[in-house]
């Protein structure tokens, strides 16, 4: 029986702009970097300069050739980490109650002292969001960067999730979407932001703007508003790309 979304007295989390998104992987690199010297067990390396390196990222962004119909075709740039979902399936299997979900914030967390490296809360996961740490031996994913937005020792500026702060093409949008006037719920209601895979019904809290279709070459400008709508048929494909990243 599907359990009821999880009620917290805020909803932090992330709104990325696929538009915008360049995929550079900045946010990629960053995030390995404050996650390995900061919160938890390092992201360790397995093999790092040999012929299979593996090792733990939180952060992942994967590139599609995208044609939508009656424009032409286009990359788009897909960043991967955990959605900090409404009613987390990771938090539900989890035998142990490492994996939880803070009642001040939403965002969606493992305590490492008591993970046992079971795997379910990654199987349970329709994001592919969790990843095991060879090294360590337990699950790790993305934690908002809970170790910097709380942080008063450090600038107000640099009090968001790494990887929002390291976005060069501003891409990346970090508030409460509990608060009808932050950035983020502003952000959702202006450029219709989309839940990825909302058949799941896990009730993701980060948001996806869907990318712009480009206009063909000979394309009226004038028409531009009146092809934005055909922008959301532009995420179908993601269901596709996760199921087949899954």
């Amino acid at each position: 029986m599907t359990s009821l979304p999880q009620q917290t007295d805020r909803k932090l989390g992330l709104v990325i702009d696929l538009d915008t998104c360049v995929g550079c992987h900045a946010c990629v690199v960053n995030c390995k970097e404050w996650n390995t010297g900061g919160y938890g067990a390092p992201l360790s390396d397995q093999d790092a300069y040999g012929a299979e390196p593996i090792g733990s990222w939180l952060n992942r962004v994967h590139s599609y050739e995208v044609t939508p119909e009656d424009a032409p075709a286009q990359i788009v740039h897909f960043p991967r980490s955990c959605l900090h979902c409404e009613d987390a399936p990771c938090v539900t299997v989890c035998p142990t109650g490492a994996s939880y979900k803070r009642a001040e914030d939403g965002i969606v967390l493992v305590n490492e002292d008591h993970c046992i490296g079971c795997g379910l809360c990654a199987w349970s996961c329709p994001y592919g969001a969790r990843e095991m740490d060879a090294s360590e031996g337990v699950m790790k994913k993305c934690t908002l960067c809970v170790d910097r937005i709380y942080n008063d020792n450090l600038p107000e500026e640099d009090r968001v999730p790494a990887c929002v702060r390291t976005c060069p093409a501003s891409a990346r949008h970090f508030g409460d979407f509990a608060d009808p006037e932050s950035n983020v719920s502003k952000l959702v209601a202006e450029r219709g932001g989309m839940d990825l895979m909302p058949e799941q019904g896990t009730k993701p809290v980060n948001k996806y703007l869907p990318p712009r279709p480009k206009q063909k070459p000979d394309a009226d400008l004038s028409g531009a508003k009146a092809s934005e709508p055909k922008a959301k048929g532009l995420l179908g494909w993601l269901d596709s790309a996760l199921e087949k990243l899954g």
